[in-house]
């Protein structure tokens, strides 16, 4: 069964290198495969990546090694370890590692030091992720930070999902209130009102569709909203 999975997933990566040239390189080591880093793994070898997950414990390992492309017991801390791997030949690499932060930081180091492009890591805290930054970290990520302030939105609010990006904008979906139902868009005044943009919309029982000046979106729409993190927020408070 492995086999035939691993040819599946050769046979897609050809056929995707061939259709789209320019992602033809589609190798990331995941170094860390605990919850999060074989989530991400998984998820990328699922959309045709060539991924090589490596952890310390044979256990992750071994679980994983049938589903990923490449997996190895490895202790990545050690440069002359990421070499032996051929990571530095990888064009990105993630460090999924969380709870040693000695280790996480270690291994950034290491893979600036091999001067792979693109370079994702795990943080635990800010002072975590402000390390990570200071050593010239591409990437860095707080997946329970992000998702805790995501979570409060949701909670908080009328929003049905809430994404922030890092200079202060956010994408949010959020149930259409009545003050702007029954005209067209360009006419309701929402960017002029509310200094946000309607970008989709979604009726019951129908596929979500690019929103336009002329939509007119009804009581009961899910719409899709961006703009100023404050302003989204706010828009997604009037009834």
């Amino acid at each position: 069964m492995g086999n035939y999975l691993h040819h599946l997933r050769h046979r897609r990566r050809k056929r995707l290198a061939q259709q789209y040239p320019e992602m033809s390189d589609q190798r990331v080591a995941v170094i860390g495969l605990g919850r999060f880093g074989s989530s991400l793994a998984l998820e990328l070898t699922r959309r045709g990546w060539d991924v090589l997950g490596i952890d310390t414990d044979p256990a992750l390992v071994q679980r994983h090694s049938d589903t990923l492309t490449h997996s190895a017991v490895a202790d990545c801390t050690d440069p002359e370890v990421l070499r032996q791997l051929g990571v530095h030949e990888f064009t990105s690499a993630v460090v999924g590692i969380g709870t040693d932060m000695e280790a996480s930081i270690l291994i950034a180091s290491n893979l600036l030091e091999e001067n792979v492009p693109n370079i994702w890591a795990k943080a635990i805290s800010r002072q975590h992720g402000q390390i990570l930054e200071r050593l010239g970290v591409h990437h860095v990520v707080l997946p329970e930070h992000e998702m805790g302030e995501r979570v409060a939105h949701l909670v908080t609010g009328r929003m049905l999902d809430f994404i922030e990006f890092d200079d202060d904008y956010a994408l949010v979906k959020t149930v259409t209130p009545d003050s702007i139902t029954g005209a067209p868009l360009g006419q309701s005044g929402v960017r002029t009102k509310h200094g946000v943009t309607v970008v989709g919309i979604k009726r019951p029982h129908e596929d979500f569709t690019h929103a336009t000046a002329e939509t007119v979106v009804m009581k009961g729409d899910v719409i899709i909203v961006t703009g100023k993190t404050r302003a989204v927020e706010a828009f997604a408070e009037i009834s």
